[in-house]
């Protein structure tokens, strides 16, 4: 049974998702304000956190820099801060997800079973056995390095600090390098989770060009094909 720690200050929401994931088969335990979810992460370690940023004693961005000082543990944030910008800081200091405020039960529950699938060896609350899938390979990709087996990443010599999410994103694309890959082939199967909305891939697409030097409107590695997808390609 997968655990959860649900780091929220308002006594009713945070017994509403209590309830939402207990009906789903997660075991959950609860702090009030950052502090308290510091105290439950080491006492205990569980195979996810749902973070709130509105916290009492803590921002909640600097509540996620302290928990990943001390944990590698999936961290899924729950925000109503839909700003792109601020988003891609989140996940740049360590979140591996997103909610924005308000969120139903249902999308709660797809976005953590997703998360789990990712990051942990513990599948989440009734999920089936996933198939095998192909391992990626070592990639070069103009001066790109990518090898998905060390998970590093290395542009004109230089290793690029990426998140879990990011890296993944920029192995699939190496592996797949190329050709036009869609936004909802990355859901499935970067992400693994396809009924995640697409705003999920543009978050991370947007802040793994800002690490590869580039941007949308003058792209070197990523080249959005409109209507289709995302490739990576060799610099001309």
């Amino acid at each position: 049974m997968p655990s959860v720690l649900i780091v929220e200050d308002d006594p009713s929401i945070r017994q509403s998702l209590i309830e939402v994931l207990t009906e789903h088969g997660y075991a959950v335990r609860s702090a009030a304000d950052g502090f308290g979810a510091l105290r439950e992460v080491t006492q205990a370690p569980v195979d996810a956190v749902v973070l709130d940023l509105g916290l009492p004693d803590l921002d909640g961005g600097d509540a996620l820099r302290m928990i990943r000082g001390i944990s590698s543990v999936p961290v899924l944030v729950a925000t109503a801060r839909d700003d792109e910008r601020e988003i891609i800081k989140l996940l740049n200091a360590g979140a591996d997800d997103y909610l924005v405020k308000p969120f139903s039960g249902g999308q709660l529950i797809a976005r953590l079973s997703a998360v789990l699938r990712r990051t942990s060896h513990v599948p989440p609350a009734g999920a089936p056995v996933a198939a095998a899938t192909e391992p990626l390979r070592p990639t070069t990709v103009g001066e790109l390095a990518v090898d998905p087996g060390a998970r590093t990443a290395y542009l004109a010599g230089q290793e690029l600090r990426l998140t879990r999410r990011e890296f993944d994103l920029l192995a699939f694309l190496a592996h797949h390098c190329g050709q036009v890959v869609s936004k909802r082939r990355l859901l499935t199967e970067v992400w693994r989770e396809p009924y995640v909305d697409d705003q999920t891939v543009d978050v991370h697409l947007s802040s793994l060009r800002r690490k590869l030097g580039e941007r949308a409107a003058a792209p070197r590695y990523l080249l959005t094909v409109r209507g289709v997808g995302i490739k990576l390609v060799a610099p001309r």
